[in-house]
């Protein structure tokens, strides 16, 4: 055998191998997500369920409908959009910052981990797409979720399939690439403080509640939100699934949502491979 046949066959031979470590750490999350599953499904449904349940369920049955009694079921169409854009990049950031914490801490699985025949940022890279996919998940759960605690008052429109197709699982990847850069670049023992200080802002100010166009009469917290990533999400959400409502130009949100993910998935990927380094 030539040399060039010897090193064309090892070149190979790596390459299956590192595909096989790579399924292997992917499938080792998914098993561990499998045992903890009412866990999962209790973070990921709980808090679309309240929130569209006290806004388009509870307050319209007393009388303190948002817009009226006349805007109930539109102000809860146009939540549908926002809350899943929040519950799954949450969960994607979920998903991916606290395992890593535990790895980094005192659980030491990152040992583990980097014991694996595949480079260490791949090894990111599928901390990243189980986040994802978890992401994916939640979003799927959260319809029916918001659906019931809505009192099926709900006006969904799926006439948008490629850009829901399109723009879920980029909202995943993102999420997923905001939890592997704070999991890897906040220090763990502040990692919950951050938690608490981020979800609440990104979430009250992400355009979760109402399209980014109502901001107009308060300019400067217009400009200041695009620097949320939710707005995005949920803008792009609102636009595959409530076709009448406003909301920013798909090019913005299809760029800002990719810049984003590639950002911040770069910075933690570089972040992770500092960490498991030194």
């Amino acid at each position: 055998m030539s040399s060039a046949s010897a090193t064309a066959t090892a070149v190979n031979t790596s390459r299956a191998s590192s595909r096989s470590a790579f399924a292997a750490l992917l499938l080792r999350d998914l098993a561990v997500l499998r045992k903890e599953v009412w866990m999962f499904l209790g973070r990921t449904v709980m808090q679309p369920l309240l929130l569209i349940f006290v806004f388009a369920y509870v307050f319209p049955k007393i009388g303190e409908a948002i817009g009226g009694a006349a805007g109930a079921a539109r102000f809860s169409t146009l939540l549908v959009g926002g809350v899943i854009a929040s519950s799954m990049i949450f969960q994607g950031v979920q998903a991916v910052a606290l395992p890593l914490v535990q790895d980094f801490g005192y659980s030491r699985e990152i040992e583990d981990r980097v014991m694996a025949p595949i480079p260490i940022p791949l090894i990111a890279m599928a901390k990243i797409l189980s986040g994802a996919l978890q992401g994916l998940v939640s979003a799927v759960l959260v319809v029916p979720a918001v659906w019931a605690a809505s009192g099926f008052d709900v006006e969904v429109a799926w006439s948008h399939p490629l850009l829901l197709i399109s723009i879920v699982p980029l909202g995943a990847l993102l999420g997923a690439s905001l939890g592997l850069f704070l999991g890897t670049v906040v220090e763990p023992r502040k990692i919950n403080l951050i938690f608490t200080l981020l979800i609440l802002p990104l979430t009250l100010l992400g355009c979760v509640y109402y399209p980014w166009t109502t901001l107009g009469h308060i300019r400067w917290l217009q400009v200041a939100v695009l620097a949320n990533p939710v707005v995005y999400m949920s803008e792009g959400l609102r636009a595959a699934m409530t076709p009448g409502a406003d909301h920013l130009p798909l090019w913005a949100v299809y760029a800002l949502v990719a810049g984003a993910m590639v950002a911040m998935g770069w910075v933690g990927v570089r972040g992770f491979v500092r960490r498991v380094l030194t």
